[in-house]
């Protein structure tokens, strides 16, 4: 190895480094700690963040041709720590509040499957995909960064919004006790289910190259920049229904197909005449 392209590698590296800083403040969040809410906010933004670096290192490399087997290892580390070890490490924050040594030694636990059902993705994600960008056009299983997406978006919704000013103000008079009893609650149940679905088998399509790669009609400009423009003014309630819309939407999907195939291959009932 003697050339390395510079762009997507540092690219690649943001991402890791973002994941370093999510770990860093997740650290920091203790079981009564005064700035638990602003700690879990830094935490899931970095890990965001972190998913924009793994989204612009493959359209780097694309960009450029510089694609290779280096740059898909790299990427596979440093996915491990942002979309692997981060969001379990946050999971393990968000278990504190539990307060019997089982379920917190159960959330333990969920944490420790997800970190290795991230790990075992990628590294399938490895064998069966080859280093072109261009032929990552579905995904066999849920991606671990969409899978981390749906940790993160509970750790937002249990944090404090950024740039915010009255918080019931922004949050539509939510009741925030709750909010954060059912975070507590669905936290490691959504957690289970999103680690068993990245080492499924179910197809997911890849979204941002369905929705940037090639040339597109104008109306399709119009509706990538209304998404845009939805995410940035419901920032932590739309992070959460666009992951989880997107997990679910595959085993939803498929349980539905095979209800629909079912009913469609049930013989017909014939009505029986009655004798007059």
């Amino acid at each position: 190895m003697k050339k390395i392209a510079m762009l997507p590698t540092l690219l690649t590296l943001g991402n890791a480094v973002c994941g370093f800083a999510s770990l860093a403040y997740a650290s920091k969040i203790a079981a009564d700690g005064p700035y638990n809410a602003q700690y879990f906010t830094w935490s899931a933004w970095f890990i965001v963040a972190a998913m924009l670096f793994d989204a612009l290192d493959g359209y780097a490399a694309r960009l450029s041709k510089t694609a290779s087997e280096f740059g898909g290892q790299l990427d596979s580390l440093c996915d491990a720590i942002s979309f692997g070890a981060a969001p379990a490490f946050l999971l393990l924050r968000l278990g504190l509040e539990w307060e019997t040594p089982l379920m917190k030694q159960t959330v333990a636990a969920i944490a420790a499957l997800y970190m290795v059902c991230a790990l075992l993705r990628l590294a399938r994600f490895n064998i069966e995909n080859s280093p072109d960008p261009n032929s990552h056009k579905r995904f066999k299983g849920l991606p671990s960064p969409a899978a981390a997406g749906c940790v993160v978006s509970l750790a937002l919704l249990r944090g404090e919004p950024l740039f915010r000013g009255d918080p019931e103000h922004y949050w539509i008079g939510l009741n925030m006790d709750l909010m954060h009893q059912v975070v507590n609650f669905w936290a490691p149940v959504g957690t289970l289910i999103v680690a068993l679905l990245m080492v499924s088998r179910f197809s997911y399509p890849h979204l941002t190259q369905r929705l940037l790669r090639g040339r597109r009609r104008f109306s399709h400009v119009v509706q990538v920049v209304v998404i845009v423009f939805t995410l940035a003014l419901f920032r932590e309630l739309a992070v959460v229904l666009s992951f989880w819309v997107y997990a679910l939407s595959a085993p939803l999907g498929y349980g539905l197909s095979r209800i629909l195939r079912v009913q469609s291959d049930a013989p017909p009932i014939l009505e029986e005449r009655l004798p007059r």
